[in-house]
């Protein structure tokens, strides 16, 4: 598989590591849009074991070579993405990216959705959003877990991360180190939240062929009680570390899935944690949790080679997810 990778913050660069560790996948190119990795070699720029000079657009990596695969990580927003990756599609190339509001697009950004869908199967390309979360933790490993189940009444996913040990923008994108006032606005302007959690919860409603009547969401601020410290800011006493989102979904006033996602700096306990009502019932713990950054990249990585034996399009993981139960009560 001959790949670029497009994007190389901290994820990306993950990202690119891991590909250039792995048989059977060859870095082409590479394109980001600082330009002072413009023109490194990517074993200069992010350490892996490729000597693929950064480019500062995809046309210019086009035009030495075929590709099959865009390995994609910039941005949350899906038309900002699509911007970017309109063309590769429009070429036949496919991509594969950790964009949270392409891991389940379609109730919420169905509009473009739509548009991507239309142009990859137009050209012949594949287009997949995927990472541990979205992607996995909290969507698919809770679908997966129902595979045994006769019957599934409700799922309750919990994800508590410390984001002290977590990238600086991370880090601000949850809020740590503003004040509460400050938090509140940037919540009402929709700039600080976990984006892509109502995907997740969209794909395991969709997953499990229920109805909702009501959705519940709720984001606060956790609090930090003494100074801390992180690589890249100081919180006081007071001000915020981070934030605490649920989403609840109802069918007939009865609560049928609940999302807890704590994301904080200091956070005591990490945990990922998936409880299914059903029979049988299932409670699964993953102590300390999953690495965000590493899985994110084992999960781009792994994703690839399925996705490219799929149709062309517009797929989700959702499409890639072989058993989840299938009584469709509620459906």
């Amino acid at each position: 598989m001959r790949v670029v990778c497009f994007g190389l913050g901290p994820i990306g660069c993950e990202i690119a590591r891991v590909a250039a560790s792995r048989p059977g996948v060859e870095i082409v190119g590479a394109v980001d849009m600082d330009p002072t990795k413009v023109g490194r070699s990517l074993r200069d720029v992010v350490g892996a074991a490729s000597e693929v000079v950064v480019s500062a657009s995809f046309d210019e990596v086009a035009a030495a070579g075929s590709v099959d695969a865009l390995l994609h990580s910039t941005m949350s927003s899906l038309p900002d993405v699509w911007d970017q990756v309109a063309g590769p599609v429009g070429k036949g190339v496919s991509v594969i990216s950790t964009c949270e509001e392409l891991s389940y697009p379609w109730h919420i950004r169905g509009g473009t959705a739509r548009d991507m869908d239309a142009a990859a199967r137009a050209s012949g390309a594949r287009l997949l959003g995927t990472g541990v979360n979205p992607g996995f933790v909290m969507d698919i490993l809770p679908l997966v877990l129902t595979s045994p189940c006769q019957e599934v009444t409700r799922v309750h996913v919990e994800r508590v991360v410390d984001a002290a040990g977590r990238r600086g923008p991370l880090q601000r994108k949850v809020g740590a180190g503003l004040s509460p006032d400050a938090f509140d606005a940037m919540v009402s302007a929709g700039t600080v939240r976990h984006v892509g959690l109502m995907e997740s919860a969209w794909m395991i409603v969709d997953g499990l062929g229920w109805q909702v009547d009501e959705w519940e969401e709720s984001i606060e601020p956790v609090l930090a009680e003494q100074e801390m410290r992180t690589d890249v800011l100081t919180i006081g006493p007071g001000q915020v570390a981070g934030v605490r989102q649920t989403i609840r979904a109802l069918h007939q006033e009865r609560e049928r899935l609940q999302m807890d996602l704590s994301m904080y700096v200091g956070a005591a306990d990490p945990h990922d944690r998936v409880c299914v009502s059903g029979s049988p019932d299932i409670d699964v713990l993953v102590r300390g949790g999953m690495h965000g950054d590493r899985a994110t990249a084992g999960m781009v990585l792994n994703a690839l080679p399925p996705l490219l034996l799929r149709p062309p399009g517009l797929a989700t993981m959702l499409d890639l997810l072989p058993v989840r139960c299938a009584d469709g009560r509620g459906a």
